[in-house]
């Protein structure tokens, strides 16, 4: 398929599926549209997170940073202006915060960017804390200015459809591919006159907007906000579990495991979060080492060879255990 075909191809899976989405509320229970909108807040993470991270290589664990100054922006924005304007402020504040963020650390690769942007994270937090108790005299704000549940559903669903468009579009433009050549060189793609400083940080400001937007949506779910919610490290780290698991570079990828996750969680989390955690880490650890592009990587013919694979592997152990691997080599060698 040629490009063209291919960004047809796409639209209409978006399309198909956002159709669907718009339609559930109408004959689904309320369980399961609190369940969907809890895969359209993954779905709208991962994808953004993917779309800076999986391309350009670079390990942001400030997810959570970004959706909770999303949510207390927009939290404060509700009691005075419009649902609109509440959720643009989210993303705006969340954009200027990454601006400042990636200023400071974008210049470092690896576990150095990781650990930074996950301390900046809880800088971000305590600094919020800090200003709610010398502000306000407590820790938390109510939200008595609530939209409509159906209205928190659209506007969720609208943002996952605009997260994954963007992922979309981005990928086809020179943008995309210049955030492609920083991962795989980024020195190279200096050299090539790639202005990588102004690309990654963009990249980051988009991811960041995405996650302040999202965090302005969720706030209203919850009624009640406080820093130890909405800075959540569980949002940042299973958004990036959840990337990886499903393949980061790839662009279905990240949706298809964050429906798979948000079921998972809404069945484990509640009832036993220990399993839940285990299978998050295990599932990992599997992605790691046998599918590195994630699950989006995985095609029929694969799962059909996967049990030759397994049996070649399980020959070659058994031999290697029996010593019947060692008394082969002699006499392969004195074969002419």
């Amino acid at each position: 398929m040629n490009p063209r075909q291919l960004l047809i191809r796409d639209g209409l899976v978006l399309f198909g599926l956002a159709g669907w989405g718009l339609a559930l509320p109408a004959y689904a229970s309320e369980f399961a549209v609190s369940m969907a909108l809890t895969c359209l807040m993954y779905i709208a993470l991962s994808s953004s997170w993917a779309l800076f991270c999986g391309t350009s290589r670079y390990l942001s664990l400030a997810t959570s940073a970004f959706f909770g100054v999303g949510a207390y922006a927009g939290a404060l924005m509700l009691e005075r202006f419009t649902w609109v304007e509440a959720i643009l402020t989210g993303a705006g504040v969340a954009a200027a915060l990454a601006l400042v963020m990636g200023a400071l650390v974008l210049h470092l690769r690896g576990t150095y960017f990781a650990m930074l942007t996950f301390g900046m994270t809880e800088l971000v937090r305590h600094a919020i804390t800090f200003w709610e108790k010398r502000m306000t005299g407590t820790v938390g704000r109510v939200l008595t200015v609530v939209p409509e549940r159906e209205t928190v559903y659209v506007t969720m669903l609208i943002v996952a459809v605009l997260a994954v468009a963007t992922a979309i579009v981005v990928r086809r433009t020179r943008f995309g591919l210049a955030l492609v050549g920083i991962g795989a060189d980024e020195q190279r793609a200096q050299t090539l006159g790639v202005p990588t400083c102004w690309v990654k940080t963009g990249g980051f400001v988009l991811t960041a907007a995405f996650a302040g937007a999202v965090g302005a949506v969720m706030s209203v779910r919850w009624t009640y906000i406080d820093p130890q919610t909405v800075f959540n490290p569980f949002i940042g780290f299973q958004t990036v579990l959840i990337a990886l698991i499903g393949g980061a570079f790839t662009l279905w990828g990240p949706l298809l495991a964050a429906i798979v996750f948000s079921l998972l969680a809404e069945t484990l989390r509640l009832s036993m979060p220990q399993l839940y955690m285990m299978t998050l880490g295990v599932l990992l650890i599997l992605s790691v080492l046998y599918l590195p592009g994630g699950l989006a990587s995985v095609r029929w013919t694969m799962v059909r060879a996967w049990p030759g694979q397994v049996r070649a592997g399980w020959r070659e152990r058994r031999d290697a255990w029996s010593g019947e691997a060692a008394r082969q080599r002699p006499r392969a060698a004195a074969c002419p």
